[in-house]
């Protein structure tokens, strides 16, 4: 899977991405939009609904791993696929979202395969890029 936002990188027992972004803002979207590609064909998916985010850290890595697992999270308990992220706020311990997604619906969907959590195993962030595993 290949995209201007992110890539797929091989990992053993796992799944990550390297999300990348002309800013900070720009690479935990694309983060966000690199997970839900692992799960789900985003090009199926029909915006319909919408939801603020907000997520708390001590630093940058944990702000980048709650943010990911808020995603699972929101995707586990109101079965929604999400597509868009528009970040409002960000500093290395707070970030503001409005995201975008439909309720999961197989019969007009592609889905792929779940996903855990967002993990700290070789996690990176640096100017351009971020670097997630995810656990399966």
């Amino acid at each position: 899977m290949v995209d201007s936002r992110f890539k797929s990188i091989d990992h053993p027992s796992d799944v990550g991405i390297i999300a990348y972004g002309k800013d900070r803002q720009e690479i935990f979207e694309n983060a966000a939009y690199g997970l839900f590609s692992l799960m789900a064909d985003l090009g199926s998916v029909e915006v319909n609904e919408k939801i603020k985010v907000k997520v708390e850290a001590e630093d940058l890595e944990e702000l980048m791993v709650n943010w990911l697992n808020e995603l699972i999270f929101i995707e586990e308990t109101k079965k929604m696929i999400c597509k868009e992220f528009k970040i409002t706020n960000l500093t290395d311990k707070e970030l503001s979202a409005e995201i975008g997604g439909a309720e999961i619906d197989p019969e007009s969907q592609t889905l792929y395969h779940g996903i855990k959590a967002a993990t700290y195993n070789q996690l990176q962030i640096d100017k351009n890029q971020a670097k997630i595993v995810f656990d399966i």
